[in-house]
């Protein structure tokens, strides 16, 4: 029944071109997360140089990410975990960052 839901959902165009898309980023960063630090490392160890000497790090952190946003596999699951995100606003009224937030341990 939910999968139902979800496809009679009609998302707008600021949706499906901005905030799914940068929904995908994010995800794609967690899923290229060793290249992500990788490149990392090389900037800081190399300060200044570093547009010469990490170009090999920048490629394969280039080339992780591109193939996840070309995915359109990958986009699909963005847009039911986006799609689930809003019916479950719409439902309680409470954005998906503050439920997902821990209550402090001392109140």
């Amino acid at each position: 029944m939910e999968a139902a839901n979800a496809e009679e959902i009609h998302l707008r165009h600021v949706e499906t071109d901005v905030l799914i898309p940068k929904m995908m980023r994010e995800k794609a960063k967690e899923r290229c997360a060793e290249k992500v630090e990788a490149f990392n490392y090389c900037c800081k160890e190399s300060g200044f140089f570093m547009v010469f000497k990490c170009r090999e790090e920048n490629a394969a952190l280039k080339e992780c990410l591109t193939i996840h946003y070309k995915d359109p596999e990958f986009f699909e699951l963005c847009k039911k975990e986006y799609i689930q995100e809003k019916v479950e606003f719409e439902r309680t009224g409470i954005p998906t960052k503050n439920r997902k937030q821990k209550l402090p341990t001392s109140m």
